[in-house]
């Protein structure tokens, strides 16, 4: 029995190399690896004396030879094989331990292109797939979390056919990952955007989640490593572990947030913002958000843009909340919130633009993350809006990119009144908004609104203005736009068109 072991990352190996020793493997290996082994006490073979060829190019060609090809793709079940093998004098390799050069780690350092490139690995990839393609005959290990389970079989006897094919699901699986991480890696590096026909994503199992949206569905959360930014790389500080449904709000409440400059809160609930402000710090900026709609804010998610202190956080501990994120929590903070045991505290340091993805059946729906233009404003209206008016014209023109449509967002002082949202009418939403705003107690007058998509007919315009809304931006284009425009000058307020919608489904 022989084993070819090429490794990066070595820790761990012991007791692997202990029992393929005592079982009577043959160990062949390379370079670094072969030097490891016999530091270890070991006999080992170099894998030039099976090749009868050194390693060239600085190492890049080494394993690249029908000598370790032929063993691993050997079938003993093929008598053709059998006698190719014994006329050009080549044995049969039985388990092949392989990882690959750490080309995701290097990404992260200041390399230069060339640099980088060598840490592509061209020879470690080739011996997986051969190995993987061969499981009948060969068991392959890619993992390091692998090689203790895999002595503790070898030592009783083998590993089944069922678990050398589990190997090789994820022997293709780790090559899989790694060309899609390298191609990913090289369309941001060679700055080209447009996904090619034959595409993946690098994705990594970051943990499984205790279920999905709902109990009877499984769960996990994978990470893109091309993207270092965003709530999947949060860091969790305290807290219950993190559900399916508290990432997808968090990463909603998290990407609203971080829309604004200045000391921002968003609350969000069933992937919806519910209430956000703007003000002059965040204890107010949550007060603000909070009282825009106490009752959907009951057990909500809540994003900072700022450092969360201590009088922010005994504000906090006073209500029920899922889910606080922040870039910061000061210690104080921290200790405060750390009397509310089960209350999860992520620190998100903001997210990073890249396609959005959703799932159809029989595929995939991917597109451009949805940017904001704000050189497209224009005023269609005869009377310009004041200076107040067009900041909060801003402000829920940018909450209103967050929320699901049909969306209408009423703001009024840098912060929501009302927010309507996912009817299937976008007057049913303007109604929604609306009554929220007067359950809670909200003088309209003077308030603005904002819709993600145009107007179809003028009718938002007249119920917008009996409830004391002076003021609307949405992106126009309807073959109404004039009509709608006309009651608005009918009504002394104030448009503007943005040339740009918002769907959000």
């Amino acid at each position: 029995m022989r084993a070819l072991i090429s490794v990066y990352y070595k820790e761990g190996i012991e007791k692997l190399l202990e029992v393929l020793s005592r079982k009577g493997y043959e160990l062949i290996s390379t370079g670094g690896t072969a030097s490891y082994i016999k530091a270890l006490g070991y006999r080992v073979r170099l894998v030039e004396e099976l090749t009868g060829f050194p390693e060239i190019l600085g190492g890049r060609v080494k394993t690249l030879h029908p000598a370790l090809h032929g063993g691993i793709l050997f079938r003993d079940w093929v008598e053709k094989d059998k006698q190719e093998l014994q006329k050009l004098h080549i044995e049969p390799i039985d388990l092949v331990v392989v990882n690959l050069y750490p080309f995701e780690e290097k990404l992260r350092e200041d390399l230069t292109e060339q640099e980088l490139m060598e840490f592509v690995d061209i020879g470690g990839p080739t011996l997986i797939r051969a190995s993987a393609k061969n499981f009948y005959r060969v068991a392959v290990v890619v993992d390091p979390s692998d090689y203790h389970w895999v002595a503790q079989r070898i030592e009783e006897g083998g590993l089944s056919l069922e678990e050398r094919k589990l190997l090789a699901v994820k022997a293709f699986s780790l090559t899989a990952y790694y060309d899609a991480l390298i191609s990913g890696a090289l369309s941001r590096i060679f700055e080209i955007d447009q996904p090619q026909k034959y595409s993946a994503l690098p994705l990594k199992l970051s943990c499984p989640l205790r279920y999905g949206e709902n109990p009877h569905q499984k769960g996990w959360l994978f990470e893109n490593p091309l993207e270092e930014l965003g709530l999947a790389r949060s860091k969790p500080l305290q807290g219950k572990e993190m559900s399916f449904n508290n990432y997808l709000d968090g990463d909603s409440a998290l990407r609203l947030v971080s829309e604004f400059s200045e000391p921002a809160c968003v609350i969000v609930k069933h992937n919806n913002p519910c209430g956000v402000a703007l003000a002059g710090d965040l204890l107010q900026a949550f007060e603000r958000a909070y009282q825009s709609d106490p009752e959907s804010a009951f057990g909500g998610i809540v994003a900072f843009n700022d450092r969360v202190d201590k009088e922010l956080a005994e504000k906090l501990r006073e209500l029920f909340l899922e889910v606080v994120v922040a870039p910061e929590f000061s210690e104080e903070a921290l200790e405060v919130l750390s009397k509310k045991k089960n209350l999860r505290l992520l620190q998100a340091l903001g997210f990073s633009l890249s396609f959005d993805i959703k799932k159809v059946s029989g595929g995939y729906l991917l597109q451009e993350e949805d940017g904001l233009d704000y050189e497209r404003l224009r005023v269609v209206s005869r009377r310009e809006p004041s200076e107040e008016e067009l900041k909060d014209l801003l402000f829920a023109w940018k909450v209103c990119k967050h929320v699901k449509s049909n969306a209408i967002v009423i703001a009024k002082g840098k912060r929501t009144v009302g927010i309507g949202s996912g009817n299937v009418s976008r007057v049913d939403s303007l109604r929604c908004a609306i009554s929220k705003a007067q359950r809670f107690g909200f003088d309209l007058k003077g308030s603005v609104m904002a819709s993600e998509a145009f107007l179809p007919f003028r009718d938002s315009v007249d119920i917008a203005y009996q409830a004391g809304i002076s003021a609307i931006i949405q992106p126009g284009g309807s073959i109404r736009d004039g009509e709608v425009i006309e009651g608005v000058d009918q009504y002394g307020m104030s448009m503007i068109f943005t040339g740009t919608r918002h769907f959000r489904h």
